[in-house]
């Protein structure tokens, strides 16, 4: 149970990632990001938020694995870091003015805390 959830997990962060390298790239999706602020294409400080998080989500899945056996041994404390960032991000998710944002990642971001929770709950 617990390697199947950090495999989601990892899948779910990597999609993630790969929609957030969709708005680097020039994707017209800034409706479904970042409050819905920008309608379209990001602009360059948009895009650069999106390059971060693209980052953060590709390493996320990186500790999830790891923290399953699965690569390298990050330390213990850096899943809880991403439990806690997940905190925030849902309840970021829950307050944004963009429906379409929020319909579309509140589900993922709270699967995502559900997987995370139960590979650190595990240990």
């Amino acid at each position: 149970m617990v390697s199947l959830a950090a495999l989601v997990f990892a899948g779910l962060a990597n999609f993630v990632a790969a929609f957030q390298l969709a708005l680097v790239a020039g994707a017209p999706w800034g409706h479904l990001t970042m409050g819905g602020r920008w309608p379209g294409r990001l602009p360059r400080e948009g895009r650069a938020v999106a390059a971060v998080s693209a980052v953060l989500m590709a390493l996320m899945a990186a500790v999830m694995l790891g923290l399953d056996g699965r690569g390298w041994a990050p330390p213990a404390w850096a899943g809880w870091l991403i439990v806690g960032y997940l905190v925030l991000g849902t309840v970021l998710h829950v307050m944004t003015p963009s429906r379409a944002e929020r319909r579309l990642w509140l589900p993922v971001i709270l699967a995502m805390l559900a997987l995370a929770l139960v590979v650190m709950i595990s240990r």
